[in-house]
């Protein structure tokens, strides 16, 4: 349900906001519009105040914050519990607003809350995940403050004073203790029968010991304020402090936690699939209703997945056949076509930069070209950057981070550069369109850029909307032409679509029809043609998020399928960039929130 790119849910900070205007305006005392706004502004100051790293992503750790910024969440279960009180609370609040008597955008911003509350609160139910996410484990390849702090340090905490290199170093203390809050907290899933499955143990011990293996100098929590104090020469032993509290705090807390690991690696099961977890296969139906916004079946997914692929091969083997590739599988032949040394940057740095220059051209290529298909463009830039070397090994191929809302950092394209043979050319066009232009990063934006919306609904993201419209976005790109004079990537963008029909198979496949690791890794491989390396890794990653690999291709069919059913009813008087507009004004709502605004806005097109 929540967008992990917009794993932003507990918004902002009090009085501040209000002065900046951060929050909708009061509305007439007495009334239900007031009162669902004293909600949402409850909500807004009530959780993010405890929050001090998402005031920081959203750019409101200044002023009467200031002291926050030296702070780290708190990961206590102690907190988890705490916070389950207070939304429990805040979502009786919201059932009592009379919803008949809000105005339009009022509606959307309730049902899409409403749905958000009745679905944390499944998640809560259960003795694993932290709270409500619909993650099984707190600590993973991909979950887990060592995951995500030493990255969240380097990328969005600013320093540009003495102070806020001072805070940065306060944060790294608190590093350790976030860590250790974490440990206790796996310790109680392990006993309440969630130990994550050996691979997942083994890849995370493996990031874990690349944090540790450069020194404490080497690490990117010294070497990040060693290089911007530089830069702004802001004197002081930065470097030698930043390294004796790595030493002496982060590198034990860490250890703990690798030893917590290792302790249930060697009687920890090879299953894959959340199945075999204490109420299982209610957690997997709670990941989809999560992260798809249905409720569909684990076995509906996968047919619809089925079909979907065979739908989507058949299109690439006539590409492929025109490309002169007649033999093999669809998947065989895309694999060929991407070893072609043509379709290949050599795995060097300079080289991985060039890669980077290109994908800014093609952004460059796109953006020229919104303004026939939108009416409002977003105004934050956009920014294409390699993922730290730290994290590489463990993270996604591509992932998109929101800018702040104060405009002081843009919006973030990150791109996994670990190995470029997982990078053909043919693919690199798509992957941008889908994660900057006309994609995420123009999606998100507009979000965060709508006038007269709260807070709390500009940072509320759901995974279905988002990921399916950063495949809406590909399918644009092709429609307005962008590989006309690129017969290759137009099967690149085939084998991205194929890519997301598979993973509706390979995630039901292993959390409700109980297939192995190696069996999804070797349909996807045998589906697709891609490396096994970066296959490995996105199965292993729908391991640890089950039901959020289906978001992007249900997503992207519900909006294909509400532009089509718009498009069938007004015939000659649908307009493109009014349905574009309409579906981006909405925030990221639920896909039941979505369809019920673009029907009532076909039906009033068609009674103009």
């Amino acid at each position: 349900m929540i967008d992990r790119r917009r794993l932003m849910f507990t918004a902002a900070a009090g009085a501040s906001l209000l002065a900046a205007g951060q929050v909708i305006a009061r509305p007439q005392a007495g009334t239900a519009s007031a009162a669902f706004t004293a909600v949402m502004n409850s909500m807004v100051q009530e959780t993010l105040m405890t929050s001090p790293e998402l005031l920081t992503s959203l750019g409101f750790d200044k002023g009467p914050n200031a002291p926050m910024k030296a702070r780290l969440d708190d990961r206590s279960q102690a907190k988890i519990d705490a916070d389950k009180a207070t939304f429990r609370r805040q979502m009786t609040e919201l059932k009592a607003i009379d919803r008949a008597a809000l105005s339009t955008d009022e509606k959307v911003w309730y049902d899409s809350l409403e749905y958000f509350g009745d679905t944390a609160m499944i998640g809560y139910a259960f003795p694993y995940g932290g709270g409500f996410s619909p993650s099984p484990y707190s600590v993973s390849q991909l979950t887990g403050s060592y995951q995500g702090i030493p990255d969240f340090l380097d990328s969005q905490h600013s320093i540009e004073t003495s102070e806020d290199a001072e805070a940065y170093l306060s944060r790294v203390s608190a590093f350790a203790t976030a860590l250790d809050q974490e440990t206790a907290r796996i310790e109680a899933e392990f006993e309440a029968g969630a130990v994550p499955p050996d691979f997942i143990i083994a890849r995370t011990l493996s990031q874990m010991e690349s944090l540790m293996s450069p020194g404490a100098a080497g690490t990117t929590l010294v070497q990040s304020v060693v290089r911007r104090t530089g830069e702004k020469l802001i004197s002081g032993d930065w470097g030698s402090r930043a390294e004796a509290i790595v030493n002496d705090a982060v590198f034990p807390a860490l250890s703990r936690q690798a030893d917590a690991l290792r302790a249930r690696q060697a009687g920890a099961t090879h299953d894959a699939g959340v199945w075999r977890l204490p109420n299982g296969e209610d957690f997997y139906r709670f990941g989809i209703k999560s992260y798809t916004t249905t409720d569909l079946s684990g076995d509906e997914i996968h047919e619809i997945g089925l079909a979907q692929l065979a739908e989507l091969s058949a299109r690439a083997d006539e590409l492929l056949k025109a490309q002169g590739l007649t033999q093999g599988s669809v998947g065989a032949r895309i694999k060929a076509l991407g070893e072609d040394p043509a379709q290949r940057y050599a795995n060097t740095d300079e080289a991985k930069e060039q890669l980077l220059r290109d994908l800014n051209t093609q952004t460059e290529e796109v953006r020229r070209r919104m303004p026939q298909y939108f009416g409002r463009l977003p105004q934050a830039a956009v920014e294409i950057r390699r993922v730290p070397k730290a994290i590489e090994a463990g993270a996604p191929g591509g992932y998109y981070n929101a800018p702040a809302l104060d405009g002081s950092r843009p919006g973030i394209y990150y791109i996994n550069l670990r190995d470029t043979a997982e990078w053909p050319k043919l693919q690199l066009p798509t992957l941008t369109y889908h994660e900057a232009v006309p994609g995420h990063h123009h999606q998100i934006s507009l979000a965060q850029e709508k006038a007269n919306t709260p807070l709390l609904m500009k940072v509320l993201g759901f995974s279905a909307y988002s990921e399916g419209w950063g495949l809406y976005a590909e399918q644009l790109a092709d429609e307005i032409g962008m590989y006309e004079n690129n017969p290759t990537g137009k099967i690149g963008y085939l084998q991205s679509l194929m890519f997301r029909a598979t993973r509706l198979v390979v995630d039901s496949g292993m959390h409700a029809k109980r297939w192995s690791r190696e069996q999804a890794i070797r349909f996807m491989v045998d589906a697709l043609g891609d490396a096994e390396s970066a296959v490995t890794t996105e199965i292993e990653r729908y391991c640890v998020w089950p039901g959020q690999a289906c978001s992007y291709k249900l997503g992207h069919t519900k909006w294909v399928e509400l532009r089509e059913r718009a498009k069938a009813t007004l015939g000659d008087r649908f307009d493109i960039k009014a349905f574009h507009d309409t579906g981006m004004n909405t925030g990221g709502v639920p896909l039941t929130v979505l369809e019920r605004v673009i029907t009532e806005w076909t039906a009033a097109q068609a009674a103009a």
